[in-house]
């Protein structure tokens, strides 16, 4: 019974701050705490770095490898423990301070098959100054579009189609509604596209061609 009495449960345990350096590393970090002088905690806090740095050989290499086994330490001590480090102590308050929201681009489902860039690109043509080179890239962008909007459906589309998205795009910001001008036709930006992918075929084809023609003529052992 008293066997059974002495048994240890995790449940029960302690909670190891750092589980990569095991309980027993953890109970010699307390044993560093509970020392009375600071040459004891010291002398105590050098052999725990040692131990620290042999189960993790491989970063023995790393720039700054005993930093961070001083930086350990301390957190694995709930920075309660008072010793001479060669290095500055961390602040608890930095390492529990919680990162800032990072901001998700903007997404339109209902017209993925522009990109994700398409956003951007349409900024940067607001935040232009009216005249010829703002009409351009208007303009530049809303062939890109069309060419995008024949990639997913390669059929025909017409320009006014492309006029109310990039109006919505800009939030109203761009309005070609009602242009004179038209956008490149949808026959040439296909073709376009399709010459395009034929010579990335013909390249891929051509290099596979040249490489079965060199290992042709090499001699095999």
């Amino acid at each position: 019974m008293n066997l059974i009495d002495d048994i240890e449960y995790n449940t029960e345990r302690e909670h190891l701050i750092i589980p990569e350096y095991g309980r027993h590393v953890q109970k010699m970090v307390n044993f560093a705490k509970s020392r009375e002088t600071k040459e004891e905690r010291n002398k105590v806090s050098k052999a725990i770095i040692a131990v620290m740095g042999n189960l993790q050989p491989h970063l023995r290499d790393v720039p700054d490898f005993q930093h961070k086994l001083w930086d350990q330490l301390f957190i694995m001590s709930k920075f309660d423990l008072d010793v001479d480090s060669p290095y500055p102590k961390p602040l608890k308050e930095v390492l529990e301070e919680r990162p800032e929201t990072l901001e998700y681009p903007q997404n339109f489902p209902k017209y993925r098959f522009y990109g994700n860039n398409i956003k951007t690109m349409i900024d940067v043509a607001v935040s232009w100054e009216d005249g010829d080179l703002k009409e351009a890239l208007t303009y530049t962008i809303a062939n890109h579009m069309k060419k995008c909007f024949l990639n997913w459906n390669k059929d025909t589309v017409e320009d006014d189609v492309i006029f109310n998205h990039l109006f919505e795009l800009s939030d109203g910001k761009i309005n070609l509604k009602g242009s004179r001008e038209a956008l490149v036709d949808s026959v040439s930006l296909l073709k376009t596209t399709s010459k395009k992918k034929y010579t990335n075929t013909s390249s891929k084809k051509g290099h596979q061609k040249k490489n079965n023609n060199s290992s042709r003529g090499k001699k095999r052992y």
